[in-house]
């Protein structure tokens, strides 16, 4: 007796010390810089020769200001709708990748390449078709729709935001894709078949018995998209419609500043957009494990 427990205490040590590369680096650069972080927005900074810890004022001025509503509605805005457009395309994408059809094989290639492109690539690719100089814009003139290029529709800078919500789109597909696909893989088709032959038809099929297998898959990359967008700033800030901006713009904007004691104000910024970020996605979770729990799945 004596001996097995002295065997499953060293395999915990063996498990800990396999673990501790991984643990140490997020303890050191993602919790170093959370608490850096924190205290700064507190009013810690001696080496700016401001020293109020513990002092509030970064928040209060930053959320006693109606532009930082705004922009944390433009903020959730792109975030929310650009994940929601990806992820109903990825679910389709995906329900076809299970699917046998020509030229599958070269497809499941294709659909992965933005994932090896960078974001600001596509940043690129949006201001040369979407601009008003833009191909499309000239493609409509050339096929008569407008006279001029310049007559083509504002879509680049302008806080409807479809120019960065195009990009998000773009880039995180495939992700979606390829998580929810995994999932199907791995469930199987044998549900959707039995489902089939009992007489359900392909919408009962979808949302009574794909939707709720897939589930995994779609709460993992969407909440990954999520709080990526929320945090993401190349997109908003070069194809944004200006102030008010998204919180990382005006988080960058306090950092670029001459006086470098609205830094703290900065990392006020930074630590709001932590805080209503893990606040969504725990509630997120919350409501998914809730979901979990009352189809039986623990």
């Amino acid at each position: 007796m004596a001996r097995s427990s002295d065997s499953a205490l060293k395999e915990r040590l063996w498990l800990w010390l396999q673990l501790s590369p991984v643990l140490l680096i997020l303890t050191v650069l993602f919790g170093g810089a959370l608490v850096l972080a924190v205290v700064q927005s507190l009013g810690f900074a001696p080496w700016f020769g401001v020293n109020s810890f513990p002092d509030f004022q970064y928040f209060g001025a930053l959320w006693g200001s109606s532009s930082f509503w705004a922009s944390l509605w433009l903020t959730l805005y792109y975030a929310t709708v650009s994940t929601l457009i990806a992820l109903v395309m990825g679910i389709a994408l995906a329900l076809a990748l299970v699917r046998t059809f020509p030229g599958k094989q070269l497809y499941k290639y294709i659909y992965k390449l933005p994932l090896m492109i960078p974001y600001t690539v596509g940043i690129a690719l949006a201001v040369i078709m979407l601009g008003n100089g833009g191909m499309i814009s000239r493609l409509a003139a050339f096929f008569g729709l407008i006279s001029d290029p310049s007559q083509f529709p504002q879509i680049l800078k302008t806080h409807a935001g479809w120019g960065i919500i195009a990009v998000y789109v773009w880039k995180q597909i495939p992700f979606i894709t390829l998580s929810i696909y995994a999932v199907m893989l791995g469930v199987g088709r044998e549900t959707e078949e039995a489902a089939a032959i009992l007489g359900a038809n392909r919408w009962q099929i979808l949302f009574k018995v794909t939707l709720p297998q897939i589930m995994p898959g779609v709460v993992s990359s969407t909440l990954i998209c999520f709080a990526f967008n929320v945090g993401a700033f190349e997109a908003p800030f070069i194809l944004g419609g200006g102030f008010p901006d998204t919180l990382p713009v005006v988080a960058w904007r306090f950092f670029n500043d001459a006086d470098y004691t609205l830094q703290l104000q900065g990392m006020a910024t930074v630590v709001s957009i932590g805080l209503v970020a893990g606040v969504i996605l725990f509630c997120y979770l919350a409501i998914y494990r809730r979901f979990e729990r009352r189809i039986g799945r623990n």
